[in-house]
């Protein structure tokens, strides 16, 4: 397997890296603090001009057809700068819809590639871990159970998510309208919320392996923002040391310090390699559970403890709203929300093994 991106996925990155880092700049973050919008709109349709929002949606819907790994390169791009925008959301939403949807279910994801609509999916079950087979139940395409951890499904234009049907696993795309949405904020300052389903009109997305298509792609997604996220904590956390002086010496001069900072790279590293290794894998239609699981435990375990250490090393700074470590911060743990813990993922490695 080799690590490095090909030439248009290193383009896809260089677009993504340049337009975040002009358009997600921490004075537009705290002017979407004190907004009280859902997200940044503006951020929502400079990618869209960009193509970046298509970039795994189908030709024939103005996408580019692209996969897994893109879809990897892009998440990993915004988390470093923690963009608010709903792009993981609706590029696994999208990825999974053109590659198990109908060509009607295709067609209509053009208006996404314009950043007309957004799109979510929701896999948690209230109680339960990512991995849970899911207590939802589906009665001829009726839909009866409840989702949680669901981010932006008041804003969305549909929700994917999954349901038992009493002989496997089936993936629906259903309208938020038909569903009771009770807000629950997450940690990450997104809209978030519990959705009801009762007697819901599902619309089938795919066979069963559409179902599972939807989890890979999810951990994939989460795992790639978490990667994102740690390396732009590091580099603030980097600068931070290196101009940060105590007793007339840079932190970074101090050996505890720098053992800590290279702890920091290490996790980060780790999960890097799990990351691409998973996007890989699903790109190339192999197996990926199991590297998408070690990617998973990392973003749980090392990985939050990393943005710990970044807290540590900022001292009381990190704390403070006006500076942007807390976002960081909150996005990490986030993460390992979704996950479900370091424990969760420790069963299902061991499972799959």
């Amino acid at each position: 397997m080799d690590f490095n991106l090909d030439e248009t996925q290193t383009e896809i990155r260089t677009l993504a890296a340049d337009l975040l880092t002009r358009e997600a700049t921490p004075a537009r973050l705290e002017a979407y603090d004190k907004s009280g919008e859902p997200y940044d709109a503006d951020l929502w349709q400079a990618l869209a001009k960009a193509g970046l929002i298509g970039i795994c949606l189908p030709e024939s819907a103005g996408g580019a057809g692209y996969g897994p790994v893109e879809l990897a390169v892009i998440l990993r791009e915004a988390g470093a700068r923690v963009a608010p925008v709903p792009l993981a959301p609706s590029l696994v939403a999208g990825l999974t819809i053109a590659q198990h949807g109908t060509q009607a279910q295709k067609d209509a994801l053009a208006p996404l590639a314009e950043g007309e609509i957004i799109l979510t999916y929701a896999l948690r079950e209230p109680g339960a871990d990512l991995q849970d087979p899911p207590k939802t139940t589906a009665t001829d395409n009726r839909l009866t159970g409840r989702k949680s951890l669901v981010s932006y499904a008041a804003e969305s234009a549909g929700i994917l998510l999954t349901a038992d049907t009493g002989t496997h696993t089936q993936l629906y795309l259903v309208d938020p309208a038909d569903v009771t949405i009770t807000d629950a904020p997450l940690s990450t300052g997104e809209p978030g919320s519990v959705i009801t389903l009762q007697d819901t009109p599902g619309q089938p997305v795919g066979d069963a392996d559409a179902a599972e298509a939807l989890k890979l792609n999810a951990l994939a997604a989460i795992t790639a923002t978490a990667s994102g996220v740690l390396s732009g904590a590091l580099t603030l956390t980097t600068v931070y040391i290196k101009t940060r002086r105590q007793f007339d010496r840079a932190l970074a001069e101090f050996q505890a310090v720098t053992v800590q900072i290279a702890d920091v790279y290490i996790a980060g590293r780790a999960l890097d390699v799990a990351v691409w290794s998973g996007a890989w894998r699903l790109a190339q239609g192999l197996p990926a559970e199991q590297d998408l699981a070690i990617a998973a435990l990392h973003t749980a375990d090392s990985a939050l403890r990393a943005l710990y250490t970044c807290q540590h090393l900022h001292g009381g700074i990190g704390l403070d709203v006006s500076y942007p470590l807390h976002r960081y911060f909150a996005w990490g743990k986030h993460a390992a929300h979704l996950l479900g813990g370091p424990d969760a993922q420790l069963d299902l490695i061991g499972a799959l093994v």
